[in-house]
């Protein structure tokens, strides 16, 4: 894979005509290494966020998987041998549970109905080793993004389910979510508690907490507080439920531990007022920029000189002939910005790559590395000189406000 020092040099070097990865395995080295110092317990990488960096997350000491499908077990299998994976999908195919625990030893499965234990017993002969996670539903009011509408069980059924499977699991878990980009500590404080309520109530000693990920990264419209904030809050509700000593704390990272790995160089197509049309767009791999409207944090990456150039709002439009292709922003970028330009987008480690389609026939990238610090980070990766120069073509990062709650 090519290597520059900076997104920068690849422009002055290159002038690529096709939008452009810039990977910055340092970064993803950096934040696992964090998590895994800083969180009392196990550390799941949630691979669906981005499986191009399995390998890195692996050689950073990260050796447990959060696996959704049979694709994902056999990349996780293919690139880090002997990996330990947890299959968290609370509803899959009954070939899926098979081959993943007969082809390739997974004992772990989270589920969130009695129609899918009797699918994972099915399909395992009723093996004896199996640690089953009960997925809870709990409160996604403090997250950027909701994933509360799709799985979880709760009240008598959640009791009835968890006494259910401590009878036939060797190990009895409990999974929840809380959200994507979660804005707050409380968000877990809330979802332990709910937890904790319903443990009691079934009358069940577990043996594995899962958390879930939601664990946020920097972006120019969401400030969150530092992480270690959001450690302290788990440790402290974890205290106090009622587990045993023996009980293990997991967690899910997959957006906090590769978004800052990754940026997109994209070239402007056009310039209508503060419209600019991009070689990249919501079909490629700036999904989040469109429906969900995530700012990135941008900069130009023009030969022009920078000092004194005035800014203003943008909004962009990508190549296809779709106008859902369309994001808002504002992303604030030099008033001179004009067809021909570079514009280097940050954060974009997680939820991109693998997000990619082929529609209208704009479906080409290429990947390079960088040796470069990310736009943004919650790690202190970014000296203070690459700080100012992104902040000086971004919005101000600022609070964001949930359930008439300012954070």
């Amino acid at each position: 894979m090519p290597k520059h020092l900076s997104a920068r040099a690849l422009v002055r070097t290159r002038r690529p005509e096709f939008p452009v990865y810039c990977l910055r395995h340092h970064a993803v080295d950096t934040a696992s290494r964090w998590f895994q110092q800083h969180f009392p317990g196990r550390v799941l990488f949630a691979v669906k966020t981005n499986p191009l960096f399995v390998q890195t997350l692996a050689k950073s000491g990260l050796r447990h998987f959060d696996v959704a499908s049979i694709a994902e077990i056999e990349e996780v299998a293919a690139n880090v041998p002997n990996a330990r994976m947890s299959f968290m999908h609370p509803v899959k195919n009954r070939d899926a549970i098979r081959r993943a625990y007969f082809d390739f030893g997974v004992r772990d499965f989270a589920l969130d109905s009695e129609e899918e234990l009797k699918k994972i017993l099915d399909e395992t002969n009723c093996a004896k080793d199996l640690n089953l996670f009960v997925r809870i539903a709990v409160n996604n009011r403090h997250s950027r993004m909701s994933l509360s509408g799709k799985f979880g069980i709760s009240g008598r059924e959640a009791r009835r389910l968890l006494f259910k499977v401590r009878q036939v699991g060797r190990g009895l878990g409990v999974c929840f979510h809380a959200g994507s980009q979660i804005m707050h500590p409380r968000a877990y404080v809330e979802a332990m508690k709910r937890v904790a309520k319903c443990i009691r109530r079934s009358g069940v000693i577990i043996d594995y907490l899962d958390i879930g990920g939601g664990f946020p990264s920097a972006y120019p419209h969401l400030a969150p507080p530092p992480m270690q904030l959001f450690i302290d809050a788990i440790i402290e509700s974890f205290n106090e439920m009622p587990v045993s000593e023996t009980c293990e704390l997991w967690c899910e990272p997959g957006r906090a531990l590769v978004a800052e790995g990754a940026s997109l160089v994209v070239k402007v197509e056009h310039r209508k007022g503060n419209l600019l049309y991009i070689n990249d767009g919501v079909f490629g791999g700036l999904f989040d920029a469109g429906q969900p409207g995530f700012i990135y944090p941008v900069r130009s990456l023009s030969e022009k000189e920078s000092a004194g150039r005035e800014l203003t709002e943008f909004s962009f439009f990508g190549p296809t002939c779709d106008s859902m292709d369309f994001m808002q922003g504002p992303f604030l970028l030099p008033i001179d910005v004009s067809e021909g330009d570079y514009i280097e987008i940050g954060s974009l480690g997680a939820y991109s790559l693998q997000l990619r389609t082929q529609f209208n026939g704009f479906n080409y990238s290429e990947t390079v590395e960088v040796s470069d610090g990310p736009l943004l980070s919650m790690y202190g990766l970014v000296e203070s000189s690459k700080m100012d120069a992104v902040t000086a073509t971004s919005p101000e990062l600022v609070p964001i406000e949930l359930s008439g709650e300012t954070y």
